[in-house]
């Protein structure tokens, strides 16, 4: 006689329908294409990912070199390295923080913040096809997309 008490799968987690499944890997796809499009704007202005999403996250306020590492999900050792480079570049420059003197954290100089104004509106990837939308197709996957993130 079959067992009727579900398998380990559907105990957990139900297993996803059909248009769920495709809809996280078009999620995918698009993550994918949006990273090649970053690296590629990243590029034109000599910089790598990296060292952009770091210009980047100083360009919405100083950070400590830990918060920065916690942020971009890598080593203390790694931040210092990319923002020593950005540093000799005079995109960042570091500070005293005003909560801690003893500590310092690295800011976006107004070249940087140039640098950054100047990647971000070199995306092209989902930037022209979201213009083409109507108002209310983006304003509904804006939704979607923030109830996806909580």
């Amino acid at each position: 006689m079959a067992s009727t008490t579900p398998g380990p799968e559907t105990r957990t987690h139900p297993r996803p329908d059909p248009l769920t499944l495709e809809v996280v890997e078009l999620i995918g796809e698009v993550v994918a294409r949006f990273h090649e499009d970053y690296e590629s704007a990243a590029a034109e202005h000599a910089l790598t990912g990296a060292q952009a999403r770091l210009l980047s996250l100083l360009c919405l306020e100083p950070l400590p070199m830990r918060r920065l590492a916690q942020r971009l999900k890598c080593e203390p050792s790694n931040v210092t390295g990319i923002v020593d480079r950005l540093e000799a570049r005079g995109l960042v420059e570091r500070q005293p923080d005003p909560a801690d003197r003893r500590v310092k954290v690295a800011a976006a100089t107004e070249e940087g913040r140039r640098v950054a104004r100047s990647l971000r509106e070199s995306l092209r990837f989902a930037r022209e096809p979201l213009a083409g939308l109507p108002e209310e197709e983006r304003l509904a996957l804006r939704d979607a997309l923030r109830g996806m993130l909580g």
